[in-house]
């Protein structure tokens, strides 16, 4: 009975540490919100989160968003032992002009993506790994070859076959860590050297223009970063380009494919520049404003996450090559306590037209742009279309 007893108390205190790393982990270092927003995150009993000497329970009422700025809350246990830091960006608030364009992205990578790698057969027929044990790995970026800057799939083959198959040294990023390893190049029947890597330094594709700030002229578009195809990594870019794009195709979406816009690049009008992919989409600044057939008086303030309501609002979008149009949606839920990503609601496409044209929201829509009373908001959870 006692052994029992001690085994059920052990399996419970094993439980609860395991909560308490799981919470831990799931605070996020770093935060996004608008001046005056709520911050507001779960903890469980004993860990405690301040804004010097604010307590979690207060800071939805504190002065941490009053003002725009970097800020720091320190995240302890029992007050007595400082577990982590959460960086806290508080944006200005903002207005904007919902745009709901459809148009072309280029993406070039800062060096190369290591997108697979494959066994090479030697000048003597024998089958060798150049990148066995050099820490390489799918997803990684190449940076520098014997501190030579690599700005493209060509210029890393010329100085791979020009190595004449002496060992390089190779620098490379990987978890955002710049580490380095030497690789020696094997000679092919074909004359060439090769490393045993399948390398990309570019993407294109088509998404959604969500807004225009007109006070410094940028853009913001998609829902997501932009990510590589066989890895699966946010792609690092060193530059990029929008452009208007012509829709060729549109693929309803149904159970199990979530459909697709298709559209071309090919001899298209410039937009602007991109300078940033991350995980809350692309950024840029707007070079051809006529481009986007954007409406002034349409420009609205940024909606704080506190603000948006549940109930019927509608989307922006451009799916004919025509004008943007609008469709009726409807916020089913709102995450409130959603502060470290770009989650905030879960909408339901209710408008007629846009389920018989594309079935719901489908691939290439992405970040399309929902407004309500006036004030424009994004970023949705889950987009259903019945």
């Amino acid at each position: 009975m006692k052994n029992t007893l001690k085994k059920l108390l052990l399996v419970f205190f094993l439980f609860v540490i395991y909560a308490y790393i799981l919470a831990i982990i799931n605070i996020p270092e770093k935060i996004v919100v608008f001046e005056g927003e709520n911050i507001s995150m779960k903890t469980l009993f004993g860990l405690n989160i301040k804004n010097k000497e604010e307590t979690i329970e207060t800071l939805s009422n504190s002065n941490i968003t009053r003002d725009s700025g970097k800020k720091t809350l320190e995240v302890s246990l029992f007050d007595n032992f400082t577990i982590k830091d959460v960086n806290v960006d508080v944006l200005p608030k903002t207005k904007v002009i919902p745009v709901g364009k459809i148009a072309g992205v280029k993406l070039y990578t800062s060096g190369v993506l290591v997108v697979g790698m494959s066994q090479i057969e030697g000048i003597d027929k024998k089958m060798y790994k150049p990148y066995e044990n050099t820490g390489i790995e799918e997803g990684d970026t190449i940076t520098k070859v014997n501190e030579i800057a690599i700005t493209s799939t060509d210029n890393l083959i010329d100085i791979v076959n020009n190595s004449n198959g002496e060992t390089i040294k190779l620098n490379y990023i990987h978890d955002e860590q710049t580490k380095e390893c030497s690789i020696e190049p094997v000679k092919t029947s074909e004359n060439e050297y090769k490393l045993g890597l399948w390398v990309r330094d570019s993407a294109a594709g088509v998404g959604t223009v969500t807004f225009y700030e007109p006070s410094t002229r940028t853009f913001g578009a998609l829902g997501h970063g932009i990510t590589d195809i066989d890895t699966g990594e946010l792609i690092n870019i060193a530059s990029g380009e929008f452009i208007t794009t012509r829709i060729l195709n549109i693929t309803r979406g149904e159970s199990g494919n979530p459909g697709r816009v298709q559209g071309t690049i090919d001899n298209q009008n410039n937009i602007g520049s991109i300078s940033k992919n991350t995980k809350f989409g692309i950024y840029g600044k707007v070079d051809n404003l006529s481009s986007l057939n954007i409406d002034s008086s349409k420009e609205m303030e940024v909606a704080l996450r506190d603000e948006i309501e549940l109930g019927k609002a509608k989307i922006l979008c451009s799916l004919d090559n025509k004008s943007v149009q609008e469709y009726e949606i409807e916020i089913e839920k709102i995450y409130k306590d959603n502060n470290y990503d770009n989650k905030s609601m879960k909408i339901k496409v209710t408008d007629s037209k846009l389920l018989e044209k594309t079935g719901g929201i489908i691939q290439g829509m992405s970040r399309v742009t929902y407004y309500s009373k006036w004030k424009v908001c994004w970023s949705c959870d889950t987009c259903i279309g019945k």
